[in-house]
């Protein structure tokens, strides 16, 4: 299936406190008359409002706190360092930034092999030692049911990684360079592209290259799925960082405030034709702001079966 019900998120008890990945990360804003202290409130704030949104929208979450050390600023985005799958495997991924490896808690893997069906570990972490880094679903952009893997490549997604993990899952990969509005490196796929069960939200303008852009649509229409394009003004607010998820009343596309006041009244009728769909939208502007990532990053899917 393309979509779960099942999405874990970690609590954040440190956020954007000496973040390093500010470095290649353009949507990120560093730091500087405010204190971490409150940016900190304010996005436990931000993120305690969005959970609730999704409970009430009917979505199951499981919440993990972070733990207070080491200090982890971007625990709160943990789809950057796992994934799940249907056939019962979990994967943990090598991430570029050092800091960002410690994020990588067994006590998460224990509480999804607790409650979960878990019959594969692969710890793809080990590729770090040969500078090869593929930050889970931040980077690979995975239409699960044609089996294709998008990926924007950048110094967090290496070709050979994406290779290797897709000969490992069986998946085809399809490659490409994405660019922002400032004309920095996307450093992240699911900055500019979602897929949903019908829909792919995607900017095609930031993809330069006239070949790549051609094998990506392509690729996107052969698979049946209707294109949803956005500006890079749009990705610059984080349209492309949403997430379609499943709810015992139908699905949800799930974003940010942000996300969602950028878009046009024609996308959201777009993402809103099929027959129940809905959209849940939550301020999260802070973590946005000094977080350089929004909904969709806060959202690790869980696609295992329950025991």
């Amino acid at each position: 299936m393309q979509t779960t019900n099942h999405l874990l998120l970690v609590r954040p008890a440190n956020f954007a406190r000496a973040s390093e990945t500010v470095a290649d990360n353009s949507f990120q804003q560093v730091v500087s008359n405010e204190s971490f202290t409150a940016i900190g409130r304010r996005a436990v704030e931000e993120f305690d409002h969005f959970t609730d949104l999704l409970r009430r929208a009917g979505v199951t979450v499981h919440v993990i706190e972070d733990t207070p050390a080491p200090v982890k600023p971007d625990a709160v985005f943990p789809n950057n360092w796992f994934s799940t799958h249907e056939d019962g495997t979990l994967i943990t991924y090598p991430t570029f930034w050092p800091q960002r490896r410690m994020e990588r808690r067994d006590d998460i893997i224990d509480y999804l092999s607790d409650n979960f069906v878990v019959d594969r570990k692969l710890d793809l972490s080990v590729w770090e030692d040969q500078e090869l880094y593929l930050e889970s679903t931040g980077c690979l952009l995975l239409d699960r049911k044609a089996r294709i893997a998008y990926a924007c490549l950048s110094q967090r997604c290496s070709l050979e990684a994406v290779h290797q993990w897709c000969e490992l899952m069986d998946y085809q990969p399809i490659t490409f360079h994405g660019y922002d509005l400032r004309g920095e490196v996307i450093y992240h796929t699911n900055v500019m592209m979602a897929i949903g069960t019908y829909d792919v939200l995607v900017c095609l303008d930031a993809v330069r290259d006239p070949a790549e852009k051609s094998k990506l649509t392509e690729s996107i229409v052969l698979s049946g799925k209707r294109i949803v394009g956005l500006s890079l003004e749009q990705v610059d607010q984080f349209a492309g960082n949403a997430l379609e998820a499943q709810t015992p009343q139908g699905p949800v596309w799930i974003m940010s405030s942000a996300a969602f006041h950028s878009l046009s009244d024609e996308q959201r009728d777009a993402l809103l034709e099929p027959t129940g769909m809905r959209i849940v939208h939550a301020d999260l502007s802070t973590i946005e702001h000094y977080g350089g990532g929004s909904a969709r990053c806060m959202l690790a899917e869980v696609f295992l079966n329950k025991p």
